[in-house]
């Protein structure tokens, strides 16, 4: 039988953070702006920057390509519809999937305000419902191990501390999202546990966080800020909760000379963080892959499941792993 199954920006994290770059500085500038500009005020990638503007559908397409030759394989038709970050498009969406009659929905959208609503809607059409990455009720939730990611970074960071340092640590930093909800920011949560099992007996008062909202600049900011309040501390370790905020502490250290102070471990393994690991020293030294080409099969595996009458785990998370700079020597 065939299936209609519906998602939509299947992998939020990665190009979401660049996005809200994108938005945070539209606003701030109150003005129309050149790609050119925000090229270079964002420093995100030309082609980046096209893509988000030009359709501001911030799914990964290697996820997306994956889920569609997934459902091809085994004969599920795909209906694509898009939240453009819109808490009153995502209900009108979930609407038009119960008038359309779809057998499953695959959901994915940020706005955790209207997680509830839509959730209701759905489940009141008797539809199963697949959450990806942040939890909606009636739904089954599928995607990354936050809060293990999370240890994994921190883990990193510690092991790092000892070899290198001796075990001596000034400051742990969590570089937070915390618009995307309380489940992403238990990256930060499991990054400072990581540590602390590392590192027994830290001080409570040497961990801190600070909410780079997922963004290079801001993140930037405020490692700048901190290092400008702290200008001789040497041993700082920082977990951030995506990539695009591990790269804004990693300008900042740049920028101000203090790449050997500290040492940054990211999210999502995006390719400027590879990019950044290959460089010689860099302060970045690993970032952890949520495998993003593993949610399609994985997606329609579950969803096929579902359908059957299959009773399935609460939570069902990708595989990750952890990549770091001498895998990449």
């Amino acid at each position: 039988m065939p299936v209609r199954k519906t998602t939509k920006r299947l992998y939020l994290i990665p190009v979401l953070s660049k996005a809200l770059d994108i938005l945070e500085l539209l606003q701030e500038e109150n003005q129309p702006m050149t790609l050119e500009a925000i090229h270079r005020k964002t420093r995100i990638s030309k082609t980046t920057v096209y893509r988000i503007l030009k359709t501001f559908v911030p799914f990964s397409n290697e996820v997306t390509e994956s889920l569609k030759d997934a459902a091809a394989s085994v004969g599920v038709d795909l209906l694509i519809l898009d939240n453009r970050y819109d808490a009153a498009t995502a209900l009108k969406n979930a609407e038009e999937f119960v008038r359309s009659k779809v057998d499953l929905v695959i959901e994915f959208q940020v706005e955790q305000e209207v997680a509830p609503m839509i959730g209701d809607k759905i489940a009141g059409a008797n539809i199963p419902l697949i959450a990806i990455d942040i939890p909606h009720p009636h739904a089954t939730y599928f995607g990354v191990d936050n809060y293990r990611v999370g240890i994994e970074a921190g883990e990193t960071l510690a092991a790092h501390a000892r070899a290198n340092w001796g075990g001596a640590v000034e400051w742990v930093i969590g570089l937070d999202l915390a618009e995307a909800g309380p489940l992403v920011q238990s990256r930060t949560t499991g990054a400072f546990e990581g540590v602390k099992s590392g590192i027994p007996d830290l001080p409570v008062e040497l961990f801190v966080r600070m909410d780079g909202r997922g963004m290079r600049d801001r993140s930037r900011k405020l490692i700048a800020d901190f290092l400008q309040r702290h200008p001789k501390d040497k041993h700082i370790l920082i977990a951030a909760a995506t990539d695009s905020s591990a790269l804004g502490a990693v300008d900042a250290l740049r920028e101000m000379k203090r790449e050997k102070h500290a040492v940054v471990v990211g999210q999502d393994c995006i390719a400027d963080a590879i990019a950044e690991m290959r460089k010689d020293k860099s302060p970045l030294i690993g970032s952890v892959s949520h495998e993003a080409s593993s949610y399609g099969p994985s997606l329609v595996h579950l969803g096929l499941q579902l359908l059957r009458g299959q009773t399935m785990p609460p939570y069902n998370y990708v595989a990750h792993k952890m990549v770091t700079q001498k895998m990449l020597e």
